[in-house]
């Protein structure tokens, strides 16, 4: 993980997390989620973002929060890992921040074995735990993702394709 750049910083019941910039492809407002039957807790179901099929990440569950009611103001962060595209359910974005090596401690100098933590940096009196999506899904959550969007791709082309 860089160790300096900007990042994405989002809040779940006022405690505060964030994605590297270079990783988000945009925010946008909550929109109609489509439940999944037999998905991972986590994943909270799939949106349709310009013809893409994007899962949504309930990040409540991901991080062992209790479950609330879904509000209009709650936003999605779109952001990509290497394989794909994904939706982070979130209450609110409340910045894009800079950060510099001097404000960043790597998790491993921390504790050992912290997975999608790749750091935490001090942002005045705050401390910010910064998630490396690359590491952020179970080896089931993965799986599932990548089943259902290799189904999902099959059959948009499939009736996409010209008769």
């Amino acid at each position: 993980m860089k160790k300096n750049g900007s990042l994405v910083i989002f809040s779940l019941d006022n405690k505060c997390f964030a994605l590297n910039l270079s990783i988000v492809e945009r925010v946008i407002q909550i929109v109609k989620i489509t439940s999944l039957p037999e998905a991972p807790d986590v994943i909270q179901g799939l949106i349709n973002i310009q013809g893409n099929i994007i899962p949504v990440i309930n990040m409540r569950k991901k991080f062992h929060m209790p479950d609330r009611e879904v509000f209009l103001s709650d936003q999605l962060i779109l952001a990509h890992t290497s394989k794909w595209m994904v939706a982070l359910m979130v209450d609110c974005v409340t910045d894009v921040a800079e950060f510099s090596e001097k404000d960043f401690v790597a998790s491993e100098e921390i504790v050992s074995g912290l997975g999608a933590v790749g750091g935490v940096i001090k942002i005045k009196e705050d401390i910010i735990l910064i998630f490396d999506l690359e590491d952020f899904f179970s080896f089931d959550e993965r799986k599932f993702v990548k089943k259902t969007k290799k189904k999902l791709d099959e059959e948009l082309s499939m009736t996409s394709a010209p008769k």
